[in-house]
């Protein structure tokens, strides 16, 4: 696999309602490619993919997961490393979050986590309407250069 100076790094169980989040946006991406980005999609298991992102050290890396930030549902967020440690994430990941985004710091010269509020994580449920809409929205945002200048004030998007 070819990645590049920017990654979009997806998280994230098809089996379990909008925590599919992730991998439908890599399915975007896979049917209608962001020029200039790679995608790697996590999965469950996003620290497999450590050491492809290691030897990549791209210059922007943007990790989109399912988090259940007390918004409404397919709100859209920045969320910084701190509030990884505290908030209540969506977590099928075999390891904690927080060890996965320590590890990317050290690999990555910019990191934005982004995660997407969830309404269903119910086991064989598809994702809903509000959610696929909020994976529309960043496809759009990275296609559209990826700001991170965007997430600064508000950090709330729709």
């Amino acid at each position: 696999m070819n990645v590049g100076n920017q990654i979009l790094f997806t998280v994230g169980s098809v089996l379990r309602g909008d925590d599919a989040a992730g991998p439908m946006l890599t399915q975007l991406c896979e049917e209608d490619p962001i020029e200039g980005w790679s995608v790697i999609d996590g999965g469950q298991t996003p620290e497999d993919d450590l050491v492809l992102i290691r030897r990549a050290h791209p210059k922007r890396l943007v990790l989109v997961d399912a988090a259940d930030m007390g918004l409404e549902p397919g709100s859209v967020r920045a969320i910084t490393p701190e509030e990884v440690a505290t908030q209540a994430l969506i977590t099928t990941h075999s390891l904690p979050i927080t060890f996965l985004l320590g590890q990317l710091e050290e690999c990555c010269d910019e990191i934005l986590f982004v995660g997407i509020q969830p309404q269903d994580t119910s086991f064989f449920n598809p994702l809903t309407p509000e959610v696929m809409k909020a994976v529309r929205f960043v496809y759009d945002w990275v296609a559209a250069g990826a700001d991170f200048a965007m997430f600064a004030g508000a950090r709330e998007s729709r």
